[in-house]
């Protein structure tokens, strides 16, 4: 009997959780969702069904609930752990620090506690280019670069535990693999699966995409006076189930050593502006947007030196910008068309 490889995906219903969910049933692992669903929806799990014709383990609870938590783990026997659960929008952070701090860091403690109790060494950390600070925002980062000083909250509730990863590592079985990705975007390419926000959407594209639909009365374009080509800010886009397939890479990555890092990006970096553009063209809808004051903690450009997950994970990326554009819009008239919140 084929040994089941069963991984605790924490914040599986969640954007690129979800993607990530999806590669692991197709490759033959056993995931178990751990999700408060404060930022997703528990309709994902149908969707996840309806694109593998597999079913998976879904728990609903606060990560900060320890018990809960290490109810899991004993229930099933827990390979690996890949990390997604975190709050994640950079101006929401700058606003409430305190539920960024108490929410990222005390579910990120549970999680240690209960992996040491049970043996489970191998964890799959979703981190971000924002740890590399304002400092290093203009060339491209490279994991050489020492972590800088982010500009918000929620950057460094990422550098605190990547601190924390490196300091319990030293000191444990615990094998970390950090995945820093840059700026996720697009949807399965079926697009039966894709970002669902609940509210307004802090990302931007499923803004664009709910502008294009007619759920947003128009999109806003935060600052043009950066320094960038078009005054907007440039990122680094990259498709979001070559994302979720690093995330597999990474957890089949044989550590050496007691942790190891990388970047997850194109290596490219797009404008704001660009994006919309882009999208315009692509679909043949126009969009209603005006630029607004820029938002706090944004920093003028950040995008990715991939070189060394492509050397060592054995990964690189498949899909472009503009399918990610084409998917996301697939998915949103599909999550309309049907209905799913």
């Amino acid at each position: 009997m084929k040994e089941k490889k069963e991984i605790l995906v924490t914040g599986g219903t969640g954007f690129i959780g979800s993607h990530t969910v999806v590669e692991l049933l197709e490759l033959g692992y056993q995931p178990v969702i751990f999700d408060n669903c404060s930022n997703s929806s528990k309709a994902i799990i149908k969707q996840i069904a309806l694109i593998t014709g597999k079913e998976c383990a879904f728990y609903k609870g606060d990560m900060r609930d320890k018990a809960l938590l290490r109810s899991v783990f004993e229930k099933y026997s827990i390979q690996g752990v890949i990390h997604f659960a975190a709050c994640k929008a950079v101006a929401e952070s700058v606003a409430k620090p305190l539920h960024y701090y108490d929410n990222n860091l005390i579910s990120l403690l549970n999680l240690f506690a209960c992996m040491e109790e049970f043996q489970v060494n191998k964890l799959v950390f979703s981190s971000s280019c924002t740890v590399y600070g304002v400092e290093n925002s203009i060339e491209p980062l490279n994991e050489t670069m020492p972590m800088g000083k982010p500009n918000s909250p929620y950057g460094w509730t990422k550098w605190m535990a990547e601190q924390m990863l490196i300091d319990i590592a030293g000191k444990s079985a615990l094998r970390p693999v950090i995945l820093r990705y840059f700026n996720p975007i697009g949807a399965h390419p079926g697009g039966k699966l894709g970002e669902m926000p609940n509210g307004v959407p802090n990302n931007v594209l499923p803004y664009i995409t709910q502008t294009a639909a007619g759920l947003r009365e128009e999109l806003t374009i935060f600052g043009n006076d950066y320094q960038t080509p078009d005054g907007t800010c440039v990122r680094d886009y990259i498709h979001v189930t070559d994302v979720a397939k690093a995330h597999v890479r990474a957890l089949e990555f044989p550590v050496e050593g007691t942790l190891d890092v990388f970047n997850l990006g194109t290596g490219k970096g797009t404008s704001v502006l660009e994006l919309v553009r882009i999208f315009e063209k692509l679909t043949g809808k126009p969009l209603n947007y005006r630029f607004g004051a820029r938002r706090p903690g944004d920093v003028d450009a950040l995008y990715a030196d991939v070189s060394k997950a492509k050397k060592f994970l054995n990964w690189n990326t498949e899909r472009t910008i503009e399918d990610a554009i084409l998917d996301a819009w697939k998915w949103e008239q599909y999550r309309l068309k049907n209905e799913i919140f």
